[in-house]
C-alpha cells in the first residue's frame, strides 16, 4: 500500500473521529434542549440503517443483481442476536462484550442463510432472482410467526437495551470500512467485472457462481449485524416489521443514493431514515414522499444521486487548497 493511500485512509479516519466528537459533544452539552434524546435516537437509527443499505448495495450496485429479500436477512440477524443476548445475560459478560457476541452470532446466522439461499437462487438473474429472494423473506417471516422462541407471531419483548449511539456509530464505521475494502479488493473488482459482462467474465475462467454467492453471503452477514443492532435498540420486535415493504424501503434507499456508490448509500440511508421523523405530522404521506423522491431521481438521475461516485476527504481538501487543479493542469501539460 502506497504512502498516499495510507495518508488518505488516515485523513478519512480523522474526519470520522471529528464527526463523532462533534455529535457526542452536542449531545453531552444538551445542545438541542428537550429534543436532544430524540435527535440522538434518529442518529442511532440512521447508523444501523446505513449498515443495512450499504450491505444491500453490494448485491444491487456492485454485483448488479436485483434482490427483494434483504429484510429476511435483517430479521434473521435481529432474532438470533436477541436470543443469544438473552441466553448469555447474567453470565459475567460486560454489556459491550455481550453486545458484540450477539451481533457476530446474528451476522453469522444471516451469512449462513445467505449461502443457503444464494447457491440455488444466484443461478437465476433479473426478475427471477427478485421473485426468489422475495419468497425467501416471506418464508422466514412466516417461520418467525410460528416459532415460540421468537414470540409465535406476537411481540418479542424484553430484549436488552444494548444499542447506544457511540457503540452503534463505531460499529457502523467498521462495517462500512470493511465493505469498502472488499469493494476495492481484487474480489470486489472481480464482482464488478461480472456485473459489467457476465458472459465475458465466465469465458475468462472466473467462477461466477462462487463470487456471486460469496458477495451475497457477505451482504447477508452485514444485514444481520444491522438487524442485531435494530433488535437491541427497539427492545421489542414483531415479524411483520420485516415484511416486503421493509425490503422495498431499503432498496429505494440504495437506488436514490446511487447503485454502486457506498457514499450514496450512506447519504440516502441517513436522509430517508430521518424523513419519517421529519414528517411525523404528515405520517400518512410518508410513503407518498418516498415515491415522489424515487420518481424524481429516476427521471433526472437514473443512476441515483451519486451514481458510482465516492466521496474522498483527501480529494475534497486538494480541491479546496487548489492542489487538485494544479495537478490536473500538470498532467494535461505533460
Amino acid at each position: 500500500m502506497s504512502k498516499k493511500i495510507k495518508g488518505s485512509y488516515l485523513l478519512n479516519a480523522v474526519g470520522v473521529a471529528l464527526v463523532f466528537a462533534l455529535l457526542t459533544g452536542l449531545f453531552a452539552a444538551n445542545a438541542f434542549g428537550t429534543s436532544t434524546t430524540y435527535i440522538q435516537g434518529i442518529c442511532t437509527t440512521a447508523c444501523y440503517t446505513i449498515i443495512m443499505v450499504t450491505s444491500l448495495n453490494l448485491v444491487v450496485g456492485f454485483m448488479g443483481e436485483f434482490s427483494l429479500g434483504h429484510a429476511g436477512f435483517v430479521s434473521v440477524g435481529a432474532y438470533v442476536s436477541a436470543i443469544v443476548s438473552g441466553a448469555l445475560a447474567g453470565k459475567g459478560l460486560s454489556d459491550l462484550g455481550l453486545f458484540l457476541i450477539a451481533l457476530l452470532v446474528g451476522g453469522l446466522a444471516a451469512g449462513i442463510m445467505g449461502v443457503l439461499v444464494g447457491i440455488p437462487a444466484l443461478r437465476l438473474r433479473g426478475d427471477y432472482l427478485a421473485i426468489v429472494t422475495m419468497a425467501f423473506a416471506e418464508i422466514i417471516r412466516v417461520c418467525f410467526c410460528n416459532f415460540s422462541i421468537t414470540g409465535g407471531g406476537k411481540t418479542m419483548s424484553g430484549i436488552l437495551k444494548l444499542s447506544t449511539f457511540p457503540r452503534v456509530f463505531w460499529i457502523m464505521v467498521v462495517c462500512v470500512a470493511i465493505m469498502y475494502l472488499f469493494v476495492r479488493s481484487k474480489y470486489g473488482r472481480t464482482v464488478q467485472a461480472i456485473r459489467e459482462d457476465y458472459i465475458a467474465a465466465s469465458a475468462s475462467g472466473i467462477n461466477v457462481t462462487y463470487y456471486k454467492v460469496m458477495t451475497f453471503a457477505i451482504s447477508a452477514f452485514f444485514a444481520g449485524i444491522g438487524g442485531g443492532i435494530y433488535a437491541h435498540y427497539m427492545t421489542a420486535m414483531i415479524p411483520t416489521n420485516f415484511n416486503f415493504n421493509y425490503s422495498a424501503e431499503l432498496l429505494s434507499e440504495v437506488i436514490i443514493g446511487g447503485t454502486g456508490s457506498l457514499t450514496g448509500s450512506i447519504i440516502g440511508a441517513a436522509f430517508l431514515s430521518a424523513l419519517p421523523e421529519l414528517m411525523r405530522e404528515f405520517s400518512t404521506y410518508r410513503m407518498l414522499a418516498y415515491s415522489v423522491v424515487l420518481v424524481l431521481v429516476m427521471l433526472f438521475r437514473p443512476g441515483g444521486i451519486f451514481g458510482r461516485w465516492e466521496f474522498s476527504l483527501t480529494r475534497a481538501l486538494e480541491k479546496l487548497t487548489g492542489r487538485g487543479t494544479v495537478k490536473a493542469k500538470a498532467e494535461k501539460g505533460a
